[in-house]
């Protein structure tokens, strides 16, 4: 299997990068906890007239029609800028899902719109507030509920930029059977994929720190502890890549083995990015766990992450699946067994 991005998907890598560093830094995240918000329109708007939230979408909706690979890279970017608004949950898993369930939809007519999703997974509803509806899960259907027919609690959650509802409806759309499974796929591999970007990002920001910061006449970072512990930050990022990468490169497949390499990529992305951020702080010193140093957005999204689609116990269940019941060893790490007979959904 061959896991060489090309360069046009490098191209969409670098394009969202440079956009969200303009877009989404420190004056961003500063300003929206000082004004007490998690969306900014503006921001949005400029994701949709550059085409991040069409990645995924069919052709035949005005998208672009790619595949989770190209999105993830995307989904990392989006980490590494700690994006509060809903770009993965939305552009990644529900705007797809209902031009699969309904093409002729209202909603797709509306590149600008978000729908937030109330998977049966996940106990509380992210972005419920900004989306034009929630997609719920309900005996395998999928129920689109309009905004103004929800009725939204707000939940206490870890990261301020990342906000959670309780919802309650009376009214929904049917939009009949819907394939929840690839949701749940779609959308750990993404907060996989977002796990990366964190880990990066908190790893460059100890970094540049470290180079400015001076001990005893010299810049905290070549001391040699300080560098052990940023050293093995990147490491573990280093080894979490190719996961993520073979995962998104497989998530097409449908099957047991891609389902397992899924959970594996939401497994060490996250915990990368939650050994990453915890090394920073450090770096940092006592000031690392102050609200004027920007580490701690990293590890609450990385907490927040880890237990949204399954959580690591959910996932290791997975994993554990694929290898207590297929065949393992070095000739099968990407080999298929040619009788297995599985349905898509399996």
């Amino acid at each position: 299997m061959d896991f060489t991005l090309s360069d046009e998907q490098l191209m969409v890598a670098a394009a969202a990068r440079t956009l969200l560093s303009d877009i989404c830094g420190p004056d961003h995240w500063h300003r929206l906890m000082h004004d007490g918000r998690a969306f900014d329109p503006a921001r949005w708007a400029a994701l949709v007239e550059n085409g991040l939230t069409a990645v995924l979408m069919p052709e035949t909706a005005g998208g672009m029609g790619l595949a989770e690979l190209d999105f993830a890279l995307v989904a990392i970017e989006a980490g590494y800028a700690a994006l509060p608004e809903p770009l993965t949950d939305s552009a990644g898993v529900a705007m797809p899902m209902l031009a699969q369930l309904a093409p002729g939809h209202a909603l797709l007519a509306d590149p600008a719109a978000i729908i937030a999703l109330a998977p049966a997974i996940n106990p509380w509803v992210a972005a419920a507030d900004v989306a034009s509806a929630i997609m719920v899960e309900r005996d395998g259907r999928a129920l689109l509920v309009r905004r103004d027919d929800a009725t939204l609690t707000p939940v206490e959650t870890i990261d301020p930029l990342r906000r959670l509802f309780r919802l309650e409806f009376a009214r929904a759309e049917d939009l009949g059977p819907a394939d929840w499974d690839l949701a749940l796929d779609r959308a750990a591999l993404f907060a996989a994929a977002q796990g990366l970007g964190l880990a990066q990002r908190s790893v460059d920001l100890a970094v540049a720190y470290a180079r400015d910061r001076m001990q005893f006449g010299k810049p905290i970072g070549s001391y040699q502890a300080v560098k052990h512990h940023l050293a093995s930050a990147q490491v573990g990022i280093e080894f979490a890549r190719p996961v993520v990468i073979a995962a998104a490169a497989d998530c097409p497949s449908r099957d047991i083995y891609a389902r397992a390499r899924i959970s594996e990529a939401k497994l060490v992305a996250l915990d990368a990015a939650d050994s990453a951020a915890r090394a920073a702080i450090q770096v940092h010193g006592a000031m690392g766990y102050s609200w004027e140093v920007d580490v701690h957005l990293f590890l609450k999204r990385a907490l927040a992450l880890t237990n949204a689609w399954g959580t690591p116990h959910f996932h290791r269940q997975r994993v554990a699946a694929r290898v207590f019941t297929r065949p393992t060893g070095p000739d099968t790490t990407f080999a298929r067994d040619p009788l297995e007979n599985e349905t898509p959904h399996a």
